[in-house]
């Protein structure tokens, strides 16, 4: 299982929500190694008409050689050493390295034909590339700076040509910027600049000469940051849960479920019909057992004046007694309401969060 896994909810020893006091279980002062962000600012703007000439323009063809673009595709994860990162395309989306790939391995290679469409751009990481950069410290404002760079966007454009056939090819798109960010003082250790970017197109059309003018809306995130060691307070180490296989429990979920299909129209009629009673036995406090709670404020109960509390919204809840409800709780992991005093949830065996 994983440290997620519903089976593994809220362990004393497992990241997750914590419940109950956030300093029981602080036992130790650890020393970290992470990248600080001594300050970062964000950018948004839209570039119209903005000319990008493609390159490395690849076929986008199925795995097995010519023909419709595959739409099962699961994510692809490039590694090395012990780190991976994962780009997963759905829904049709196909990277440029997947076209690549195919074209590479295909039977047959087409060649474009006639006029050229554009379909999308996008972005194709999420690092930007920083270039011409210059920092110069502002005397009066003491830790400023004047940052000014140019951010290269790498990104993927596709097209189909007039047989149709889908294409893609590769280009940038360079943002200039001139801001204010907060630096640190001079050290051994020196701080970097470093950028998150994002961009989509809204439109675009060719202009011949493997050339596109594109309007884009572009996302620019400037981090100053530097590498340190912080002392951070720790609940010690994480234990390690054993790997859960794919297929090991895949009836879990659908043992949980009731032998029964529910009507949702027969349990509303049943919950108002409840609600009804009570509040006829109760001096007009409309407040019952069963299914969702109309727990509202009432001025009679048992020809005394008092008042009932006020449940909390969608929680099933249930009546102690005629003064007020009593408190109702919600599984941490799967979300099950339960008008009860347990602490373990009934569907999935994880810890119940009281709720009043």
């Amino acid at each position: 299982m994983s440290f997620y896994s519903y089976k593994n909810a809220n362990a004393d020893a497992s990241p997750g929500v914590i419940s109950g006091n956030a300093w029981d279980g602080i036992c130790e002062r650890i020393c970290v190694q992470v990248k600080n962000v001594y300050d970062s600012c964000l950018q948004q703007e839209q570039l119209d008409n903005r000319e990008v000439t493609l390159s490395n323009i690849v076929p986008v063809l199925t795995n097995s050689g010519c023909g419709a673009q595959d739409i099962n595709r699961s994510c692809r994860c490039d590694c090395t050493g012990n780190a991976c990162s994962c780009k997963c395309g759905t829904c049709g989306e196909i990277t440029y390295q997947d076209a690549l790939e195919n074209a590479e391995n295909a039977s047959c290679i087409p060649q474009p034909c006639g006029t050229w469409t554009f379909e999308s751009c996008r972005s194709s990481q999420i690092e930007g590339v920083i270039s011409n950069l210059s920092v110069d410290r502002l005397c009066d404002r003491p830790q400023f700076a004047r940052v000014k760079a140019d951010v290269s966007i790498p990104i993927d454009v596709l097209f189909i040509d007039q047989r149709c056939q889908e294409w893609m090819g590769q280009s940038t798109i360079t943002v200039s910027k001139d801001v204010l960010l907060a630096i640190p003082e001079e050290s051994i250790v020196p701080f970097t600049l470093e950028s998150m970017v994002s961009a989509i197109c809204v439109s675009g059309r060719y202009i011949g000469n493997c050339r596109f003018e594109i309007t884009v809306c572009v996302t620019v995130v400037l981090k100053i940051l530097a590498e340190v060691e912080v002392m951070i307070p720790s609940y010690g180490f994480c234990e390690i849960p054993p790997c859960e296989e794919f297929a090991e429990s895949v009836c879990d979920e659908f043992f949980a479920l009731p032998i029964f299909p529910r009507s949702g129209a027969c349990q509303q009629n049943a919950s108002a019909a409840a609600a009804s009673a009570n509040m006829a036995a109760n001096g007009g406090c409309s407040f019952y057992t069963g299914g969702k709670p109309y727990c509202n404020s009432c001025t009679n109960v048992s020809g005394a004046s008092s008042a009932c509390n006020t449940c909390a919204n969608g929680c099933s809840a249930s009546v102690s007694n005629v003064n007020g409800c009593t408190g109702c709780s919600t599984c941490s992991n799967c979300g099950t309401s339960c008008a009860s005093s347990s602490t373990l949830c009934p569907r999935c065996g994880s810890a119940m969060t009281s709720m009043t």
